[in-house]
């Protein structure tokens, strides 16, 4: 199972990286907006982790891309983000996310073990 990290700060990607590795997930990780919608179509993962708040390109204008990419748009998205706004929920989930995660709100580990029951199983 590939798995798209679209995440920059440095640590949080490295760890959720290493989380996914031992549950037997191919992580790669995009550090901005841009390289986000290239490496997805070059590595063509099985479910993509977005932040909103990124370089160059925020998290919203990378999943309207995805969404609007015919070789991309059924490849679940889940937004993993500080932005714990309502609006941004409703935004992120009526734009085509499966599911978002406030990170204050969830451990790495809470959200690696529900990604993983939830996308290991429809696999």
């Amino acid at each position: 199972m590939k798995i798209l990290i679209i995440e920059d700060e440095d640590v949080l990607a490295k760890v959720l990286e290493e989380k996914f590795k031992k549950i037997g997930f191919t992580p790669k990780i995009a550090k901005d907006g841009e390289e986000a919608t290239k490496m997805a179509k070059a590595f063509k993962p099985n479910l993509i982790l977005l932040d909103l708040m990124l370089p160059k390109k925020d998290g919203f204008a990378v999943l309207k891309e995805l969404k609007g990419d015919q070789s991309l748009k059924e490849i679940p998205v889940v937004i993993i983000s500080n932005l714990e706004e309502d609006d941004n929920i409703k935004k992120g989930l009526a734009m085509g996310a499966v599911d978002y995660f406030v990170k204050s709100s969830h451990s790495i580990n809470e959200i690696v073990d529900k990604l993983k029951s939830a996308f290991l199983k429809s696999k």
